[in-house]
């Protein structure tokens, strides 16, 4: 099912995010996907995140599919050429994953295989065009497909919170230009910011899915609040987390924090993608809270 075809009916599209494993057994955490994702719209598969090599999203994407899930096959051109990012997306189509999301990948000198030598023969916005292409029925090098052309819903990323919105419209506009369909969100911790971007995003007309991490502790949120481009935490929620620990660790603190962040963005876009980042089980309790 493409995501798309939720957003033409209005609704509030709830997506969230899984992380293949480092190897190929995935039977456990196809069987976690079924039990706490199985009623939200869409499951994103991360593509080596953060640099750090891990089965395949297409594989995986593939697995969950398999098992009635509806997969976002996310891809990033830090690892392929052109014709590879050609190949995969004409795989996906025979397997009937019909959403990507295009990205153009964290260099792999942040990850596990340092030495590895990065492609990025395109970029996301590229990539986008390229799969606008596919859909046309001819590849990159003007060559012909043979048969029926594939059909994606086509998304991409955007960070509200930069520090510059202006430079994150601009490149906003490139990307739907270049053929996207619908945004996820770099994690929002701060609503206001979130808002006030949005009020300047909704010009393009294209459904905006507000990105909600669970902060799990005070380290993490530090950690990606100094380390993560796009990403501010506010002093509060660093507060908030340190006031009791013992709930905290248990996660309660994170997932009231995250469902508030949701009733807050609400009213300003169109779906919500969460990235549990192992805590897909908390997914639900998260919805509930968050009225959704």
């Amino acid at each position: 099912m493409k995501i798309t075809d939720c957003f033409s009916r209005g609704e509030f599209v709830v997506t969230a995010e899984v992380g293949p494993p480092k190897g190929f057994h995935v039977d456990e955490l196809v069987a976690e996907a079924k039990e706490y994702l199985n009623d939200i719209d869409a499951v994103n598969v991360t593509d080596n995140q953060s640099s750090v090599m891990r089965l395949s999203s297409l594989g995986f994407c593939k697995a969950l599919k398999d098992a009635g899930l509806n997969p976002i096959f996310q891809l990033t051109c830090r690892d392929r050429n052109r014709m590879a990012l050609e190949s995969d997306l004409l795989a996906a189509a025979l397997f009937g994953i019909d959403n990507v999301l295009c990205l153009t990948g964290d260099h792999t000198k942040l990850g596990d295989h340092p030495g590895a030598k990065p492609v990025f023969d395109l970029d996301s916005v590229s990539l986008l065009h390229t799969v606008c292409e596919l859909e046309k029925g001819v590849d990159l090098g003007g060559n012909e497909l043979v048969g029926e052309p594939p059909k994606f819903a086509k998304g991409a990323v955007v960070s509200p919170c930069s520090d510059s919105i202006d430079a994150q419209l601009a490149k906003m506009e490139r990307k739907v230009m270049a053929g996207a369909e619908f945004f996820q969100t770099q994690a929002v911790f701060d609503p206001e910011r979130f808002i006030s971007f949005m009020e300047k995003a909704k010009q393009f007309g294209i459904p905006v899915q507000v990105g909600v991490i669970i902060p799990k502790n005070v380290g993490m949120v530090r950690y990606m609040s100094n380390n993560v481009a796009g990403i501010v935490v506010p002093e509060d929620i660093i507060n908030e987390l340190k006031a009791d620990k013992e709930k905290t660790k248990a996660g309660i603190t994170g997932v009231e924090i995250a469902a508030r962040i949701i009733r807050e963005c609400k009213p300003y876009c169109q779906g919500v993608h969460i990235m549990a980042l192992g805590w897909e089980a908390k997914v639900p309790e998260i919805l509930k809270l968050a009225g959704i």
